[in-house]
This record gives structure tokens, C-alpha cells and sequence, in this order.
């Protein structure tokens, strides 16, 4: 090699370090600048997270206390409706400790009857009345089986206590008494 040509080596040699040395700091803030953004990026994750997990322990904490407001005051109006009731019995038993008239008491009687009524039909509630229906299982639980010739066997003769629903949902069957046929 001659020195015309090492000079031209070193040229191109300091060329490409020059070359290599522009570029250099213009990658490396290239990545800075991304390495600061996805940086960025990470805290305001990290900040969502962090505000959606007190959210959702606010969230819990309040259902939380919801169900225990529910379950300590749920009853309020089922107690609300039956204070009424309540009262009409203690006035009837007042009455009774003073009452020469039978005639009185059972106009009370009468009365918180239908307070209890009331409250029912208020709460949905109704009563099942089947005497002279065929037997259901579903509704009625038979107590006995009675021979009748006025009644055709599986039809409810006698109702020994009367069941209740709530809404469509049975609360209690109706304890009957079921004909069966003369002589069986």
C-alpha cells in the first residue's frame, strides 16, 4: 500500500467514525426518548391500576354495607305494616279485661281480622282455601282420608288449617282431610 492510498484509508476510516459518532448520539436519544415514554407510560399504568383497585375496594366495601343496611333493616316495612296489628290486638285484650259484651269483643276480633287481612293482600300474601277442590299435592298436605258418599274420593271434605302463599310461592300447605269411597 502507498501512502496515497493509507491517507485514503484513514479518510475514510475518520469518515466513517465521524459517520458513526453523528449517529450515535442521535440513536441513543432516539432510545432515551423511547426508553422515557414507554417510562411514562409504566407510571401512568401502574396509576390506572392502582385507582382501579381502590374502586373496586370502595365498590366492595360499599355493597358491603348495603347487604348489612339489608339484612338489619329489611323487615322495616313488614314490622311498619304490623304495628298496626299489633295494636288492634292489645286494644282487644284491654277491652276484654273490662268487656261485659261479647258482642263488642267479637266486633273486635272482627276488626284486627281484617287489619291481618289487609296487611296480607298489602304483602302479596294469600290464603288456600280448598275445601270441596280436588286434592293437590303441590298445596295441600292430607292429614286423613274420610269415607264420604257426598263427595267424589280425592276431593278435599274439611280443611283442618288453611295454607298461605306468597305471591305464586307456597309458605305453607293446607292440612285437609281427603274423601275417600264408602266401604274402602
Amino acid at each position: 500500500m502507498n501512502d496515497e492510498e493509507v491517507a485514503e484509508d484513514g479518510a475514510r476510516a475518520a469518515d466513517a467514525e465521524s459517520a458513526a459518532a453523528d449517529t450515535t448520539p442521535q440513536a441513543g436519544s432516539a432510545e432515551q426518548a423511547e426508553i422515557a415514554a414507554l417510562s411514562a407510560q409504566v407510571d401512568s399504568l401502574k396509576d390506572e391500576l392502582l385507582r382501579a383497585r381502590a374502586e373496586m375496594d370502595n365498590v366492595r366495601k360499599r355493597a358491603e354495607r348495603d347487604v348489612e343496611a339489608a339484612h338489619k333493616y329489611g323487615q322495616e316495612r313488614f314490622v311498619h305494616e304490623l304495628i298496626p296489628v299489633k295494636d288492634s290486638i292489645d286494644l282487644g285484650l284491654d277491652a276484654a279485661e273490662h268487656a261485659t259484651d261479647i258482642d263488642s269483643l267479637r266486633q273486635g276480633m272482627e276488626l284486627t281480622a281484617k287489619a291481618f287481612a289487609d296487611f296480607f293482600d298489602k304483602l302479596a300474601v294469600s290464603a288456600i282455601e280448598p275445601h270441596g277442590q280436588p286434592f293437590d299435592p303441590e298445596h295441600h298436605q292430607a292429614m286423613t282420608m274420610e269415607e264420604s258418599a257426598e263427595h267424589p274420593p280425592g276431593t278435599v271434605i274439611r280443611v283442618m288449617q288453611k295454607g298461605y302463599k306468597l305471591n305464586e310461592r307456597l309458605l305453607r300447605p293446607a292440612l285437609v282431610v281427603v274423601a275417600k269411597t264408602g266401604g274402602s
